[in-house]
């Protein structure tokens, strides 16, 4: 490591936080950014230690072109340290073993440069959280872990028998052992009580969105044009999408659906969605970075979400933080259901979601500027930063009893 090549911190105030994500650009990790955004405006000394595992199979692209040293830059005046790890195919704990080990090592360099972070906030136990767990032991620092996944992430790695996968025990005990688990929904303990138990200190703080961001913006009149849907989300069944595309089939007004996220430009989507009878009236726009999604929130009339399975759904916040109703399922939890704003019917009720696309239809022009502040009210970085702030100084403070 070219140690000159590091960014200087310009001064340290309240706590240093040393934040490790699982996951990061370019495969999501927006969060991990978002919170870190927070606790720097409340004058917190915060910086991210990424590793990231590069799959062949997402992109050969990024796989060969992407830096193969560990390097510093800025993300939204962050200070991230960054890593970039080649995965081998099908090595699920070798490779799991290794980005544990390259993590251990970049905060060991970081602690060299920077001194001794105050905490450790993992995002993820899988396996950011085992780091953080092994590094806490190293360095006499407490750890706090947020964890975003719910159970059906964890399940296609760990298989139909998750307590005999050889992760289990080793993430529950990470878990176990945390200062405090912060989990963004009160739902996701349940989801996930079946793998890893309930024996862990844990508080619910939803995610935060960027409210500034996704700001409030009238719509123009709904006379005369198609009534306008919309779908930021990644490929995968558990997305819904095929009950989204039946149940808009299925309307006979005049409308159009706007379908965005990872995986929805591949040549099978755009083949499935090409046979669908309403496929003049879809417009797939692909993979969108921030600014797309917002543009993407601001073209349309609603937002149509038909998730089976949710840790929390922060698209659903997003879009009624710009101005626009929600239709989604009861896998959206609690912490994120505007009343007024976001309209919930059952998983995988096809006719449900139909009649409800309809009502919002056919009701009076929407007006979403009070459910906007009302999410502000609940996840703006304001609110979400000071409520993580006391849970890592509580965290602190218990390490130390």
């Amino acid at each position: 490591m070219d140690v000159s090549a590091s960014i200087p911190f310009s001064h340290q105030n309240n706590m240093h936080i040393a934040e490790i994500p699982s996951f990061f650009t370019p495969y999501g990790g927006e969060f991990c950014l978002e919170q870190s955004r927070a606790l720097a405006a409340r004058g917190h000394r915060v910086a991210i230690i990424s590793n990231v595992q590069l799959s062949i199979k997402k992109s050969i692209t990024e796989f060969v072109k992407l830096p193969r040293n560990r390097f510093w830059h800025k993300a939204d005046g962050i200070d991230i340290y960054q890593s970039y790890m080649r995965g081998v195919p099908k090595a699920v704990q070798w490779n799991a073993r290794r980005w544990v080990k390259i993590v251990e090592s970049m905060f060991d360099e970081y602690v060299a440069l920077h001194g001794k972070p105050d905490i450790l906030h993992a995002h993820c136990c899988k396996w950011a959280g085992y780091a953080a767990m092994l590094l806490s032991k190293k360095h006499g620092i407490p750890y706090v872990i947020t964890e975003h996944l719910p159970s059906q992430i964890y399940l296609r790695e760990f298989g139909d028998r998750p307590r005999e996968a050889w992760q289990v025990p080793l993430l529950r005990t990470a878990l176990e052992q945390a200062d405090r688990v912060i989990t963004v929904s009160d739902e996701l303990v349940d989801d996930l009580a079946p793998i890893f138990g309930r024996e862990y200190r844990h508080t619910t703080v939803s995610n935060t969105i960027d409210t500034d961001f996704f700001a409030y913006r009238e719509r123009t009149p709904r006379s005369g044009r198609p009534y306008v849907f919309c779908c930021p989300a990644i490929n995968d069944r558990r997305k819904g999408y095929d009950v989204l595309l039946d149940a808009f089939s299925r309307l006979n007004k005049n409308t159009r659906l706007l379908i965005a996220g990872r995986g929805t430009n591949s040549d099978g989507f755009r083949q499935w969605i090409a046979a669908s009878p309403r496929c003049a009236d879809v417009e797939l726009l692909g993979e969108l970075d921030k600014t797309g999604v917002r543009e993407m929130l601001y073209r349309s009339d609603a937002l149509a979400f038909a998730t089976r399975n949710e840790s929390q759904g922060l698209v659903v916040l997003e879009a009624v933080s710009t101005g626009i109703p929600v239709i989604t399922t009861d896998a959206i939890p609690c912490n994120t259901r505007i009343d007024g704003a976001v309209h919930i019917v059952p998983v995988d009720e096809t006719g449900a979601f139909t009649q409800a696309m309809n009502d919002l239809m056919e009701a009076p022009e929407y007006d979403g500027k009070p459910y906007s502040q009302a999410v502000a009210d609940r996840v703006s970085p304001t609110i979400i930063g000071e409520k993580i702030e006391q849970v890592l100084n509580d965290a602190v403070a218990y390490h130390t009893i």
